[in-house]
This record gives structure tokens, C-alpha cells and sequence, in this order.
């Protein structure tokens, strides 16, 4: 694989409050995240990932900023802009929803906070959705504030996140169930403790509401994490294509529908909510989609670092759609990726081509098969 360009540091792009960090710890790389620097490995793709797999990793995730949305009508506003139903929606509770366009296209898909009846989070993908959150408020006459606030989150991941995580804050950590989260003063840091995530491993989110406390938060969970072998690390591509997780911009973007997506189940058109997007997205469901999303395993060599760019699919030399994303699973012992097919190839065991577009993969051709995400080595049918 060609040798990657360097990024420029600048004013022009935001550090996290756990810049300093991330760069005393070794960061080799870093790429772009909602327009601030969000790192992409330390010792290597490879080793951070086993550190993510055996142990407990530290991710400085800032770059998903918060759209705050509070006031008389925040209920209401938020309702709009997401396509799950939050009627029964508790303060505490968290959600993974999408935001879609008129036409039904996907803009994000944010993880909610409801912190207060007045007052959510937004927890955004890759893409800037808070100007479109003012200007539906605005053109609405909505009585709201929509803000990005300060607050920046880190991720606690793995199979040792629980103990690290207890050892800190301290048993009730165990206790959080599943999308729901807390509120605290921690050594003087104000905090939000979720139990979520973007690892298919057990693991937290800290969202910090003070950037000024970033280095400390930073370090005292490192010297914490000493006993359980903690590293820092950042939002593996191989774990998550493993996992079948959607990267929003890298596997979908507003072209794509959440049905073809298999996002189906956060889209309630039958629920007695409005949001925008409801109408084209009902009718999308009762008329069936022309793609389908499904994995794929690669044959030959190992990938010498994950793909670049979409790798065209081909079956019977037609073009049936794109690898969005693919790499080399040292635990699976296989390259691996997440396609979008047309129907009706979006199924387990077709027999497709691959082709790299990117001279980093001499342009190269690869059999392959789909396979059912998450990938499971057992039930992998090669």
C-alpha cells in the first residue's frame, strides 16, 4: 500500500480537549470528524484493535458533537428531526435514531440524550446537521435554543471497561442498563455516563461538559486502566466491519434510505408521530427498496490497510453495487467488508467480483462472496 499523505494542523480544524493527549500518547494518525481532528490509530491498526478485543481502550471521540435543542418546544422539534417515536422517551434514557430529508434520504444517525422534558442531545455522525436543526426551528417559529454545547465525549471499550469503569466512578457504573445514562459531578468534572457505544465490545461514553477538564479526565482513567492493560486507541474499522456498524459518509450517506440500510426497525411510519420525511418513507417501505445492504468476505492476500475508496461489485460482468468498506480481520482471518447491492444479490453466498479502484490496490480484482452481517467466523458459509 502507497505510503498515506500527512495532515496539516491548523486553527482552521478544532482540537478536541484531549488533543495534547492523543498526541502524548502516540498518535500516528489522525482524520477529520465534524470539523475537528479525531484520532485514527496509535501503535497500529492492528494492535489497537486487539487492545479493543482483550482489554479496555480509551477513544477520544470529540469530534461527535452535540446538537443541544431546549426550550417550550424542544419536545417537539425533536420529534421532527428524528424518525423514531419519543413519546415514551424517559429524562436518562438514550436512542439511536436517524434524521432523513423530505425524500426520505438519510442526513445522520445521531445517538439522543434526554437530559430534561426541555432539554436533548443530539450525538452526532460525520455530517453538520445543526444548521439544519436552526432552520427547521426557524421556519417552524418554534420557541427553542438549538446549540452546539460544550461537550466532548470519550469512549470506554472492551471486555475490561466495566471494571475500569467501576473502579473509577464506582459500582453503579455496573448498574446502567443498556442506552441509558447518568449525570454527575466527578472531582470536579460535570459528566454524562452512558452506557453506549461504537464497538460491539461492552463499553461507555463520558461525555465531558467541560473542555477545560479534558487533560485530567484523560489521564486519570490511563493511570485507572493500568491494572487491566488500557490503551489509547480510536473507532476501529476492522472491529466494526466485523460488527456490521454503519459509518455515516463511508457506508451511507443522503442517497441511501434506511431500508436499504437493514434501519428499517428506527423508522416508525405507523406510529402516530410526524417527523420529516414520514410520508416518502412509508412509501418507501410498502414499495420495497432496490438495494439491499449484505457482507462481504475477499479472497486472496491480506489487505494491507482498509480500502479507500467504494470497490465496484460485479456479477456476470454487471455492476451490482459497491464495496463501501472492506479490511483484513486478523481474527477472522479474512478481508471483510460491507456492501450495497441491488436485489436480488443482497442475500448470503453470491458469488460476486470486486474490483479496487485505487492504484493503493494496483487496480486489482478480487473473487468474493457475500456473507450475513455481523460477520460470524462459525457460520460463514465458504
Amino acid at each position: 500500500m502507497t505510503q498515506q499523505p500527512l495532515i496539516g494542523i491548523s486553527p482552521r480544524i478544532r482540537k478536541s480537549p484531549y488533543f495534547d493527549a492523543t498526541m502524548r500518547a502516540g498518535c500516528k494518525m489522525f482524520t477529520t470528524y465534524n470539523h475537528m481532528y479525531m484520532p485514527v490509530y496509535y501503535k497500529s491498526s492492528e494492535e489497537d484493535y486487539n487492545s479493543l478485543i482483550n482489554d479496555v481502550t480509551i477513544w477520544d471521540v470529540a469530534g461527535e458533537r452535540q446538537v443541544e435543542i431546549t426550550g417550550p418546544d424542544a419536545a417537539k422539534l425533536t420529534q421532527m428531526v428524528v424518525t423514531r417515536d419519543l413519546s415514551k422517551c424517559k429524562v436518562g434514557q438514550a436512542k439511536y435514531v436517524l434524521m432523513c430529508d423530505e425524500k426520505g434520504g438519510l442526513l445522520n444517525d445521531p445517538v439522543l440524550l434526554k437530559l430534561a422534558e426541555d432539554r436533548f442531545w443530539l450525538s452526532l455522525a460525520d455530517f453538520d446537521m445543526l444548521l439544519w436543526v436552526k432552520a427547521i426551528a426557524m421556519c417552524n417559529n418554534m420557541d427553542v435554543e438549538v446549540d452546539e454545547p460544550d461537550v466532548s465525549p470519550l469512549q470506554v471499550q472492551g471486555p475490561k471497561a466495566v471494571a475500569l469503569m467501576t473502579d473509577v466512578f464506582g459500582e453503579w457504573v455496573n448498574e446502567i442498563k443498556f442506552y441509558r445514562f447518568k449525570e454527575l459531578e466527578f472531582e470536579g468534572m460535570p459528566l454524562v455516563i452512558s452506557r453506549t457505544g461504537w464497538s460491539g465490545e461492552v463499553g461507555y461514553e463520558i461525555f465531558l461538559r467541560d473542555g477545560s477538564y479534558g487533560d485530567a479526565l484523560w489521564e486519570r482513567l490511563m493511570e485507572a486502566g493500568k491494572p487491566y492493560n488500557v490503551a489509547p486507541a480510536a473507532p476501529s474499522t476492522i472491529k466494526r466491519i466485523e460488527a456490521g456498524l454503519m459509518s455515516y459518509l463511508t457506508d451511507m450517506n443522503w442517497h441511501n434510505n434506511p431500508y436499504e440500510l437493514g434501519l428499517g426497525w428506527v423508522v416508525d411510519v405507523d406510529k402516530d408521530v410526524d417527523f420529516i420525511g414520514k410520508t416518502a418513507l412509508k412509501k418507501i417501505r410498502d414499495e420495497g427498496t432496490e438495494r439491499g445492504r449484505i457482507g462481504v468476505v475477499l479472497e486472496g492476500e491480506p489487505l494491507a490497510g482498509a480500502s479507500t475508496d467504494h470497490w465496484t461489485v460485479t456479477n456476470d460482468g454487471q455492476k451490482i453495487g459497491v464495496v463501501t468498506h472492506a479490511v483484513y480481520s486478523p481474527r477472522f482471518k479474512m478481508n471483510i467488508g460491507i456492501a450495497i447491492l441491488d436485489k436480488p444479490f443482497d442475500v448470503a453466498d453470491v458469488q460476486v467480483n470486486v474490483a479496487s479502484k485505487t492504484d493503493s490496490y494496483s487496480a486489482k480484482t478480487y473473487s468474493a462472496k457475500t456473507i450475513d452481517l455481523p460477520i460470524d467466523p462459525v457460520k460463514k458459509s465458504l
